[in-house]
């Protein structure tokens, strides 16, 4: 009886163990991606709870290494950097078809937060995202209104924030009808998915 009793104290004490490992586990840790731009690299945690349709579109767009090689095309300093569509020589680059809009998600665009670039139409984003340079509340989801619907959001900076901001910094002008474009390329290198946190 008492080697019964030993034996199931270690059992339980087993399954504790297990319990709070698990609970120590990353598994909550959400996917990141890191962007090497000639301006330096900063890192994006992606959030597939809050937008699992955007967030699998990026990633399969950052699989297909679509961003090699674009630039940040448009640039306000204190608003937004935009990136994500278009070759140094402002040549737009053919995507997928676009995903329905996730902007009511919870996400805010605050300073550091990533978002899905799109057209008047809510469900028009495709590979074009932007990184928030300040607390863009308009930006921000309000009513299912196509005009207040705002942008979805899906990931933030988490590391490299300095580089997005120097990024906004950088003098612009017009080339064609695009406007705030940098006068010296920005160019993204490439976005890698890093390696999920071993258990």
């Amino acid at each position: 009886m008492q080697s019964f009793k030993t034996f199931l104290l270690v059992l339980l004490t087993a399954i504790a163990t297990n319990i709070h490992a698990a609970s120590n586990t990353p598994a909550n840790v959400p996917p990141s991606v890191v962007f090497e731009t000639s301006q330096g690299h900063f890192t994006v945690a992606l959030y597939p709870e809050k937008a699992p349709k955007t967030v699998a579109n990026f990633l399969q767009y950052v699989k297909d290494g679509f961003y090699e090689n674009t630039i940040f095309h448009r640039v306000i300093n204190r608003f937004m950097i935009q990136g994500g569509g278009f070759e140094r020589d402002l040549t737009e680059k053919n995507t997928r078809a676009p995903i329905v809009s996730e902007s009511n998600n919870g996400l805010l665009n605050e300073l550091g937060a990533i978002a899905m670039a799109r057209t008047a139409d809510p469900d028009s984003a495709t590979a074009q995202f932007f990184v928030n340079l300040a607390d863009n509340q308009f930006l921000n989801y309000a009513s299912p209104d196509p005009e207040l619907i705002g942008y979805c959001v899906f990931g933030k900076v988490t590391s490299g924030l300095e580089v997005v901001q120097k990024i906004g910094l950088v003098q612009t002008t017009f080339v064609g009808r695009n406007a705030d474009v940098p006068v010296k390329a920005i160019t993204i290198k490439s976005v890698k998915l890093l390696p999920a946190p071993a258990k």
